[in-house]
């Protein structure tokens, strides 16, 4: 009878044991699991849409999971901000000139954005200055001008709807020198989502299912047929400017 009960006792330990064991080793497989989950994606290659930037002004590329883009400021396209005698200077004499890009001495601008935008968090407003890099590498601005609305300062807009001020020339209205009610690539915001024109490629036609943003997620001519969140020109007039803003925001990619 004591032989029977010190079998038992061992049967029970070791049953003992091998639950123990095997909760372990759920638990530490919980955890890689875990531990994959919150992994973050790596990023090997730019996005196929920087190809589209002006590369006599920009610099850009992978800094770890973001993107780092430094430009000079100065677009490739005409423009009275350009001054007289410059080789892209436009005339256009309805322009309430501010100073010149040349006269300006801080036109270089760099920002750093994530590769993977974080579609998931709350969307965050705009901010006076910098809130993207266009592709012809100057500065996108909001629908704000010093604090007030962009009406105050809509005289000194150019034919692009840019202008200079404070510091660096930017656009706060749809860039009619690269894109003019079209699909093509406007630049990408401080979120990391790019910005397209009024038109989307995937239909030829303007988006009707776009959020408060401006944004939708379809494939784009630069992603090979996958969907992917961007951000459009909203096809709407703004005020008595007689062009389209170019984005007022909020950000959707923090």
């Amino acid at each position: 009878m004591k032989k029977e009960t010190k079998v038992n006792k061992y049967i029970t330990a070791i049953a003992l044991g091998s639950a123990l064991l095997l909760t372990t080793l759920i638990a530490c497989s919980a955890d890689s699991a875990s531990d994959e989950d919150t992994e973050e994606t790596v990023v090997t290659e730019l996005h196929a849409a920087f190809s589209a930037f002006n590369s006599d002004a920009t610099s850009i590329y992978l800094d770890g999971s973001n993107v780092v883009i430094e430009t000079t400021g100065l677009p490739n396209h005409e423009t009275v901000y350009w001054g007289e005698g410059n080789a892209l200077y436009k005339e256009e004499p309805d322009v309430a000139r501010t100073p010149s890009i040349m006269s300006s001495n801080n036109n270089a601008t760099t920002i750093m954005v994530d590769a993977t935008p974080n579609l998931t968090g709350n969307t965050v407003s705009t901010q006076l200055n910098t809130i993207g890099i266009a592709v012809s590498g100057a500065s996108i601005f909001n629908d704000q001008e010093g604090g007030g609305p962009l009406n105050q300062a809509a005289a000194s807009l150019d034919w692009t709807g840019a202008h200079i001020g404070p510091g660096v020339y930017h656009y706060h209205l749809e860039p009619k020198a690269f894109t003019d009610d079209d699909e093509n690539l406007v630049g990408i915001l401080l979120d990391g989502v790019f910005l397209y024109g009024r038109k989307c490629t995937s239909t030829g036609t303007y988006p009707t299912d776009l959020d408060a943003s401006g944004g939708h997620t379809t494939a784009t001519q630069y992603t090979d047929g996958a969907e992917e969140y961007h951000y459009h020109i909203i096809n709407e007039l703004y005020s008595t400017t007689g062009s389209y803003l170019a984005f007022a925001g909020p950000y959707q990619g923090y």
